[in-house]
């Protein structure tokens, strides 16, 4: 037997719903069971067994579960059908309105103890705080959203352990997040639980860990993935549209289980459009490929369009993440002036506890360019605050190119001792044993 209340809470249920209905307990027991079984029923003395409810349930004109639980069906529903709004003022780019929507509903589900509600609300919240970069409070709605679902399969799961990784990469946690995503890779696979959509997350947010670890061959992996698994649904936003129309006008005909699934399915396209923001990490480690294989031209039309869907969606943390790329990529064009100017423009929405390893290189490239331009001064204090930065995130790699640059600076106006300092702190965060390697790849999804 399923969940259910004391037999004592089913029993007064019982009670009230009969008198509502001016039954006695001789018409709400016949034919098959007697008066006196009601009335013992009634009192709370005995259990009553499924077929019984069901019986009760009938004659009483409600739902098995609503007398079992005292949820209505209908309520569920309604609930879920919320909930699919509020995914739509997501992927919409309205944050706010959708964390809103989210605390109502989250209010709603904890009162009438529904856990798989109260996770998605949760998870709705934590995705509403990714969005405006409150990665703390992110963070502690993806951890609450575990907790709900503690005892459901791991690609249940999923979304809520992504979101907890990317908080944590956000915040410059670099290891831990590709720690999260990839044992979280490797069970799925190694498990056989080969979902689709679980794979295209977690794929798709282990990108720009990798790329900001120097693990190229990796993200480059995990962007073909992504990209195989990517589901074609035409138009999403149409198509869920119509799902919720469907399902509202089967909620008001009561035809409960079929608006479900309708619901279920508007709910499948409405999370495709949110992934669109990891699709633009795709397009982002495109932009990195051409820029590494000096095409320039080819690199900056790919950053453009990650940044141009990431700005529709509204995603400051991401916008700012890919605008410090596609400024180099501008720089190197010889667009120093519209680079500086991109660059400026971001660092208010980054720091070290948000996006450091991205602050970093708004600051390391804003001192090429200084130095460029003879303002050494200027140059060498946006190169020491990206030290800082780097230092802090363990991103040895971009660490030990910008000592060399900061040596570079000091030996060339002549601090030699101040140089070798430089030089030996970025030799020694290259040798360091464990901070330029990951360990073994997680198995591989079968496409």
């Amino acid at each position: 037997m399923g969940e259910r209340d004391d037999p004592g809470v089913i029993g007064r249920r019982v009670q009230r719903l009969r008198v509502e209905r001016g039954l006695t307990q001789r018409q709400l027991a016949e034919p098959v069971y007697t008066p006196a079984y009601i009335s013992t029923l009634e009192s709370g003395r005995v259990r009553p067994s499924d077929d019984a409810l069901r019986h009760l349930a009938g004659r009483l004109g409600v739902a098995f579960d609503e007398l079992a639980t005292g949820r209505s069906a209908r309520l569920v529903t309604e609930l879920r059908l919320r909930l699919t709004e509020a995914q739509r003022t997501l992927a919409v780019g309205e944050t706010e309105a959708a964390a809103e929507q989210y605390a109502a509903l989250l209010d709603e589900a904890e009162t009438h103890g529904l856990t798989a509600e109260q996770a998605a609300a949760l998870l709705g919240l934590g995705e509403c705080a990714l969005e405006t970069g409150e990665l703390v409070t992110g963070r502690q709605y993806f951890e609450r959203a575990e907790s709900c679902l503690a005892g459901a399969p791991l690609p249940t799961r999923v979304p809520a352990l992504r979101g907890r990784a990317v908080a944590h990469y956000l915040a410059g946690e670099l290891r831990y997040a590709v720690y999260l995503l990839e044992s979280t890779l490797d069970e799925l696979n190694r498990g056989g639980l080969h979902d689709p959509d679980a794979l295209l997350l977690l794929y798709a947010s282990a990108i720009g860990p990798y790329m900001d670890m120097g693990a190229h061959a990796r993200a480059a992996q995990a962007a073909e993935f992504a990209l195989a698994l990517a589901p074609q649904s035409g138009d999403p936003t149409l198509v869920a549209r119509m799902h919720r129309s469907v399902a509202r006008t089967l909620v008001a005909e009561g035809r409960l289980a079929e608006a479900d699934a309708s619901l279920a399915k508007a709910a499948e396209l409405y999370r495709g459009l949110q992934i669109r923001t990891e699709f633009a990490n795709c397009h982002w480690m495109r932009g990195y490929v051409y820029a590494q294989d000096g095409q320039l031209e080819r690199a900056e039309a790919e950053l453009r369009e990650a940044l141009g869907m990431l700005s529709a969606k509204r995603a400051a943390l991401y916008s700012s993440q890919v605008a410090v790329e596609l400024a180099d990529v501008l720089h190197r064009r010889g667009k120093s002036d519209e680079a500086s100017a991109l660059l400026h423009g971001v660092l208010d929405d980054l720091s070290s506890e948000r996006g450091a390893v991205h602050s970093a290189a708004a600051h390391r490239l804003l001192g090429i360019i200084a130095e460029d331009a003879r303002r050494t001064e200027e140059a060498e204090e946006h190169y020491v605050r990206a030290l800082s930065l780097l230092e802090r995130a363990g991103a040895a790699g971009d660490l030990a190119d910008l000592c060399r640059l900061l040596g570079d600076l000091l030996r060339r106006t002549g601090r030699v001792e101040a140089a070798l300092d430089a030089y030996r702190t970025g030799l020694g965060h290259r040798t360091a044993p464990g901070t330029t390697t990951l360990g073994p790849a997680p198995a591989q999804p079968p496409l």
